[in-house]
């Protein structure tokens, strides 16, 4: 009987159904068998029957209070019919009980996450990873991720993937550090090889899955997420990051339906509700978004990035009570991180929405000071890179290699600096019938990084198959069928040489602004990421003056290449420049470019509302209300200052 008992609970990862169906053998032989009993409820719950998981588990776990294993699945059926709190003290018995059960920390973790402490969620998340590592060999490496000292950690799992090369947890565990270090591509190499080696790794195929994510591969995020939703389609953690990969490949419905019924089954957490509120605001719910933003505050008060988002949506003033709110929660010791320098953006919005320009340039400085100090940036290293990249794209280099690339003329690619009106470029250029808006798409960059050859050594046929697969993985994006789409990735003016070789009948837009005005409004922005110049005013200032010259110099490599719209022009004379900027792309003009405000489209950038209505020219000379404090931008733009628009 042991025997059977144990062969049916070896089943219950791989066939759940088949062990229900031999532990119920198994409890008509011997009925009071609690092993049997506990691999059918397990069975039960793993096939989504948590009620019936349930009826099982409870008279189990009181006539054996001490079994572990029992606490933990009636913790897992507990949480699966959103019974919250209950779910997180038999979990939490079952840790007393058994305090190295690895699943319970996770499942516990899941739970406090749920209840909005994000905090205790990621320890027990830590307490998880430190308990699942059973080899004594890994297990000093997993103190030290534990104990967040990553380069101990780093140098431990180096030696053992050096001594040991087929260790697919080893693989896995420095995967994991370099996740947290933000080298997601060289994470990406060690979990691909960790599955080659052991495929069972669910851990490691959901790193995959983030790190791709993480790299803005949402397609192939859910490729890799696809097997752990067939075994679990219930899993928290699984759907969450679904979600938000349904939202990086264009499928907003997709991902605010998956968001609501996460929500459905745990409303309290304050995460979902932030999610849920970018998704209806890339889709131009504004209400939708605000309410969603304003219910993650309510359930986490110190969450900055609500407060931020409210800011950011640029539609209502922040109210004097969130004010007070905001600078309550900036008093507390224990609010750091992004969520302190997200609260300074906020509030640096806020105080300039009513005038007080220099304490709201405080909180702006205060907030960039923090990013700066978590975003290493070198401004020399910035200045070498452009200035070696005029060196190799020559005009003589480009006529060598002319005629060769991917013929397309699909694609048109809007690059520059970002607060330069990209945003409006893009939403004009979308109202086009013949043209797509797409996102700031991370494909290019992809490509330059992963190149077969040197770029001046690629032949005719690489570049074509570059530029063909550069096509293929934009695809993705493309929804409406149409034979123009818009590329909008400010920073891939720094790849124009790059375009040029695999695409060199892709159109190519420069979005331009004045440099007091595009720095400012750069310097006030709280992104996501990627953009680690924007948060030092001089930085800001180098940087401009650099991308000036390498435009300049492209201007005279590739004569009448480049469109450049001018904001200010743009501004001063809408259909002038529309016309213009449409003949460029070969588009006939078409009346909905001029009313670009009532095209329904998502736009997933911090520009989103403003693209929304019709333009107008009140923040052009904003930047002068903080000129006493902007010496430094100036100082650091140079003669980029006086000849900006050459």
């Amino acid at each position: 009987m042991a025997a059977d008992i144990e062969a049916a609970s070896a089943l219950l990862a791989a066939d759940p159904a088949e062990a229900g169906r031999r532990a119920e053998a198994a409890l008509r032989a011997s009925p009071r068998d609690p092993r049997a009993a506990l691999v059918l409820a397990s069975s039960r719950r793993r096939l989504g029957d948590a009620a019936g998981a349930r009826t099982v588990l409870e008279p189990l776990a009181r006539a054996y209070p001490k079994a572990a294993l029992t606490q933990y699945e009636l913790g897992m059926a507990l949480g699966a019919l959103g019974e919250v709190a209950p779910a997180e003290a038999a979990l939490r018995r079952a840790l007393t009980l058994k305090p190295d059960l690895a699943e319970a920390w996770r499942a516990l973790g899941e739970q406090l996450f749920r209840q909005g402490d994000s905090g205790a969620a990621e320890a027990a998340f830590a307490k998880h990873a430190r308990a699942a590592v059973t080899d004594p060999a890994l297990r000093p490496a997993a103190e030290a991720i534990f104990a967040a000292d990553l380069d101990r950690a780093e140098r431990l799992l180096r030696s053992r993937v050096t001594t040991a090369p087929g260790d697919a947890a080893a693989l896995a565990m420095l995967a994991e550090v370099f996740l947290r270090t933000s080298r997601e591509v060289a994470a990406e190499t060690l979990l691909r090889r960790a599955l080659e080696i052991d495929s069972r790794l669910d851990g490691a195929r959901f790193n995959l899955a983030d790190s791709l994510f993480r790299q803005q591969r949402g397609s192939e995020a859910l490729d890799a997420l696809a097997p752990l939703l067939e075994r679990d389609p219930g899993d928290f953690a699984y759907r969450n990051l679904e979600a938000a990969c349904l939202g990086l490949i264009g499928d907003q419905p997709g991902a605010i339906r998956l968001y609501e019924a996460l929500l459905a089954d745990s409303p309290r957490t304050p995460g979902l509700w932030l999610n849920l509120g970018h998704a209806f605001r890339t889709i131009g719910r504004a209400d939708d978004a605000i309410a969603a933003y304003n219910r993650s505050i309510e359930l986490a008060p110190g969450l900055g990035l609500a407060y931020w988002s409210l800011a950011n949506l640029k539609t209502a003033p922040i109210s004097a009570l969130q004010e007070r709110a905001m600078q309550a929660q900036l008093a507390r010791a224990d609010v750091a991180g992004d969520d302190r320098a997200q609260l300074h953006y906020a509030l640096g919005k806020a105080l300039e929405d009513r005038g007080d320009f220099a304490a709201s340039f405080e909180h702006y400085a205060a907030g960039a000071a923090l990013r700066r100090a978590d975003t290493p940036y070198d401004r020399l290293e910035t200045t070498m890179r452009l200035r070696a990249i005029r060196h190799r794209f020559t005009p003589a280099f480009f006529a060598a290699r002319a005629g060769a690339g991917s013929p397309s003329r699909a694609p048109i690619f809007v690059v520059g600096l970002p607060r330069a009106g990209s945003t409006l470029i893009e939403q004009i250029l979308a109202s086009h019938s013949q043209v797509e808006g797409t996102m700031e798409l991370p494909d290019i960059d992809f490509i330059a990084a992963r190149l077969p050859a040197p770029v001046d050594a690629l032949n005719p046929a690489q570049r074509a198959e570059l530029g063909e697969l550069y096509l293929r993985r934009a695809a993705v994006q493309r929804r409406l069928g149409r034979p123009r789409f818009i590329d909008k990735m400010p920073n891939n003016f720094q790849h124009i040489g790059l375009i040029q070789l695999i695409l060199p009948n892709a159109t190519i837009i420069d979005a331009r602004r004045h440099p007091m005005a595009s720095g400012f409004s750069a310097f006030k922005q709280h992104f996501a990421g990627g953009q680690g110049f924007s948060y030092d005013l001089a930085d800001l200032g180098r940087y401009y003056a650099d991308y000036v010259e390498l435009m300049a110099h492209f201007d005279r490599a590739l004569p009448a290449r480049l469109h450049r719209v001018i904001y200010e022009d743009l501004v001063a004379d809408t259909e002038g420049e529309v016309r213009r900027l449409l003949d460029h792309c070969g588009l006939s003009f078409e009346p909905a470019c001029l009313e670009f405000h009532r095209t329904k489209r998502a736009v997933r950038t911090v520009s989103s509302e403003q693209v929304r209505r019709p333009i107008f020219r009140e923040g052009l000379e904003r930047w002068r209300d903080y000129e006493p404090w902007l010496d430094p931008l100036k100082a650091a733009l140079g003669p980029a200052l006086e000849t900006w628009r050459a």
